[in-house]
């Protein structure tokens, strides 16, 4: 890792975030990721549902597991939405962590499953579909798989060993076919089309960059660096009314201060130890609850940043959908999604 960038300028600490306002609150757990069509919203939750958000109301339009839906240990039977984007012909994608790829029609409440998990791709099973990104005609499905080791229930160690075995892969709706775009990540998370769909952006969560992988013109084939050494971990990555892009940080590299990801990359037999002494649970204690949305330029540049530096408002996000002059943040573990006033900050 190269130093964090130091907290100025567009990066400069605010507390914009603080203006959200929480909706449903208890009323849905881990919105991670949200779409909508027209003015009514969907997200997945962690306990395995797909849910309609609409006049105040939550309702379940989908299962794709079954059973107790209580612990992460549940998860795998259970089933855990992700990435969720709305097609071009009134249905929804969405990537289960465990499932595959499933399309929902909402309003009819039917499920097809596109891609199964269990389906090897190259030789290598999935065992952490993340997220997708869907061209215009919906015929197209880009989509990552952060992990061929680790499922998402273990996404701390996933981070901790920093494994290389992340993919990009696109998925053909007409043809069935499933191509590997890009190997050897080091968790593969959000990803996001460019305007022109010429690129794919694919956001390397425990690298804090941001892969840019093109997928038409003449760069087809070819893949750059879109933005890296970003002030945090970035998590989904999502279109900007301005021609760029949102990102949802998990957690931030605070500088000055201590990023013990930062750490703890440098120190592999530290981090063996951590492994066996603590779990999961007390390890997210550790991790900053600092809540970052950075805006970046259509060629990656900071534009602007948000934040809620002790996550007291809007805590462990995960991605930032804009509908109608708001900002939606998702949330991989909070009980509520937040909404945001452009026009406020």
């Amino acid at each position: 890792f190269k130093e964090p960038p130091l907290l100025l300028g567009v990066l400069h600490p605010n507390t914009k975030l603080r203006q959200a306002e929480r909706l449903f609150e208890n009323q849905l757990l881990g919105p991670e990721s949200i779409t909508n069509i027209g003015d009514v919203m969907f997200t997945g939750t962690a306990d395995g549902r797909v849910v309609k958000l609409e006049n105040g109301e939550v309702e379940t339009i989908a299962r794709f597991g079954s059973g107790p839906c209580k612990t992460p240990d549940d998860e795998p039977a259970c089933g855990r939405p992700l990435g969720i984007r709305a097609g071009p012909n009134g249905t929804l994608f969405v990537a289960d962590a465990y499932k595959g790829l499933f399309e929902v029609n909402p309003w009819k409440r039917e499920v097809k499953l596109l891609l199964s998990s269990e389906m090897p791709i190259e030789g290598k099973k999935m065992s952490f579909v993340n997220d997708l990104t869907v061209t215009r005609d919906g015929r197209k499905i880009y989509f990552t798989d952060s992990s061929s080791k680790w499922q998402r229930r273990d996404f701390l160690l996933l981070v901790m060993e920093g494994t290389d075995d992340g993919r990009l892969l696109e998925y053909d709706t007409m043809t069935k076919e499933v191509k590997v775009l890009l190997d050897q990540l080091r968790f593969p998370n959000g990803v996001q089309l460019s305007p022109a769909e010429d690129f794919v952006l694919v956001a390397e969560t425990t690298m804090a960059r941001i892969r840019r992988v093109y997928v038409s013109g003449l760069m087809n084939g070819g893949a750059d660096l879109f933005v890296e050494n970003m002030p945090g971990f970035p998590d989904n990555i999502r279109p900007s009314s301005s021609g760029g892009y949102w990102v949802g940080m998990s957690t931030i590299r605070p500088n000055p201060g201590f990023s013990m990801l930062d750490f703890l990359s440098e120190r592999p037999f530290i981090k063996r130890m951590i492994f066996k002494l603590f779990s999961q649970e007390t390890l997210m204690k550790f991790v900053p609850r600092y809540s970052l949305v950075l805006e970046l330029s259509d060629s990656g540049a900071f534009r602007r940043s948000l934040h809620d530096p002790d996550g007291l408002v809007a805590t462990y996000i995960s991605e930032v959908h804009e509908h109608d002059g708001h900002l939606y943040l998702g949330s991989f573990a909070s009980p509520f999604l937040c909404r945001l006033s452009l026009q406020s900050v």
